[in-house]
């Protein structure tokens, strides 16, 4: 068996990285969900829309872009991990 986690985290990425533990991937959330989180209800409690966008409400789904790191693409990402 295999562990994904680590949630971006530089010491997970290098251990993937090594690939001498059972950690083979970890998933990053974007650094900003909380603060579009925050945006998108205030938005909702003022009754208005994304002004980027056609639709006249707020979309009941937003899918954040949440990249799988593996030891393929681990350099990639490495950079912008954090440190625990």
């Amino acid at each position: 068996f295999f562990v994904v986690g680590g949630a971006g985290s530089a010491n997970v990425m290098r251990e993937i990285k090594a690939d001498n533990t059972l950690i083979k991937a970890t998933v990053i959330y974007p650094s900003t969900q909380g603060a579009d989180g925050v945006r998108l209800a205030r938005l909702l409690v003022q009754k208005k829309a994304l002004t980027d966008l056609v639709e006249v409400e707020v979309p009941r789904t937003v899918q954040l872009y949440a990249p799988v790191v593996t030891k393929e693409n681990v350099d990639q990402y490495l950079p912008t991990a954090f440190e625990s």
